[in-house]
């Protein structure tokens, strides 16, 4: 995994400081890794579960493996908001009182 370095200054011209995007963000970070969560359980039961519950038997389902790793080789979701962060693909306003 590549570590790459992001200018702050480009940060902080996509909000009134770098906090303020810093926060917008994180909580766009929180969304993606929901969103994640959601699809990986749905497919989670799709998959069929064995047959015995012994817990003498240390047996892996091969499927279930699959997805897992399928799912960490995707990108994180703070990288993921951070990159929309910057192509300007995420809208944010302040709460009105």
């Amino acid at each position: 995994m590549d570590i790459k370095p992001v200018d702050l200054k480009v940060i902080e011209s996509r909000a009134a400081n770098v906090y303020e995007a810093i926060i917008v963000a994180a909580k766009r970070a929180r969304v993606i890794n929901d969103e994640n969560k959601i699809e990986f359980n749905a497919l989670l039961s799709t998959i069929p579960q064995g047959g015995a519950d012994d817990d003498s038997e240390d047996v892996t389902n091969v499927d279930q493996l699959k997805m897992a790793l399928e799912f960490e080789k995707r990108e994180k979701p703070h990288l993921q908001a951070l990159q929309e962060l910057l192509d300007d693909k995420i809208k944010f306003r302040y709460k009105s009182k």
